[in-house]
């Protein structure tokens, strides 16, 4: 399997090393190519700072570090420029102007926040547990089937909305109920959810979907391709992948092409999971995964790879 990773985290928000010493733990593995990806600046659009989010006033150097590596390791390791971009209905998105008008070469489209229906405060689903519990309660009465709801629902204007190239860790909701606390995943509403999900998917990838891009500076052709995340499998906080098995089955049956991420913050977490990820690809069908390839005329470039 050809190794690379596009959702990659550095110091210039919460990941624990900068581009350079990420490149050479990617060589060092055999990877193909690396994409940074950090968070986008969202503070001036959400109205409070985070501590993961990349400040705004070092997107500039992001860039210029980032398309440094790119030269530095011209022939030996393919290097590309990306943003993981929080979609807030109503707020912010991958199909915002700004993020649009930055020389990227791909942009990761996520959600992190639901917007609280008592409250109309954001609560972020990806905290820690000790945090999460509380929140369900304040926000939403303890209520994880209608925390689901709000979660899915934004994640399909995540995907109505458009702008981005990767949709991420689909099924997020899932990182703080390991114990199944929360929620069921075999509850039928649930089941529910994720079809209607990966209908949306489909409609956006597919050669008969509508153009992604279509909001003001956006490129035409941007049909979202779904990550297979490994990240809170390697860090303990799931027991499986981003997506779910029973999700990759349902991306599978509607014929939506994955690519491999390990939702990398450190060094030692790249290619982290890969071969549970190829294995859960395998048995809900899929034989091959794409790989990125750059951009031209504004269209991401794929290639099909055997898993």
């Amino acid at each position: 399997m050809t190794l690379s990773c596009l959702h990659t985290h550095t110091i210039f928000c919460d990941g624990a090393a900068d581009p350079e010493t990420m490149c050479r733990a990617a060589f060092a593995k055999g990877f193909e190519s690396i994409g940074f990806s950090s968070h986008a600046p969202a503070a001036r659009k959400i109205g409070f700072e985070t501590g993961w989010h990349l400040p705004e006033e070092k997107l500039p150097r992001y860039i210029e570090e980032v398309l440094e590596a790119r030269k530095r390791w011209e022939g030996r390791l393919k290097v590309y420029l990306g943003l993981e971009v929080d979609h807030i209905r109503g707020i912010c998105g991958p199909a915002d102007k700004d993020i649009q008008e930055l020389p990227l070469d791909y942009v990761i489209g996520a959600v992190h926040y639901v917007i609280s229906p008592k409250n109309g405060e954001l609560f972020s689903v990806d905290g820690p547990e000790k945090e999460f519990g509380p929140g369900l309660k304040l926000h939403f009465d303890n209520d994880g089937a209608a925390l689901c709801a709000a979660y899915y629902g934004m994640y399909a204007s995540l995907i109505r909305n458009g702008g981005c190239d990767i949709l991420a860790h689909m099924d997020l909701i899932k990182k703080n109920n390991r114990s199944f606390r929360f929620f069921s995943p075999a509850d039928p509403a649930y089941g529910t959810l994720l079809r209607e999900t990966a209908d949306l998917a489909a409609a956006a990838s597919g050669p008969g979907g509508p153009a992604n891009g279509s909001a003001a500076g956006a490129p035409e052709d941007r049909r979202p391709i779904v990550e297979v995340n490994t990240g809170g499998l390697i860090r303990g906080r799931t027991a499986d992948c981003y997506p779910s098995p029973e999700l990759l089955g349902l991306l599978w049956e509607r014929n939506v092409p994955l690519t491999i991420n390990a939702d990398a913050h450190a060094p030692e977490h790249l290619g982290g999971g890969y071969e549970r990820a190829r294995q859960d690809m395998i048995r809900a069908g899929y034989s091959t995964m794409l790989l990125f390839g750059g951009r031209k005329n504004g269209r991401a470039l794929w290639r099909e790879e055997p898993l």
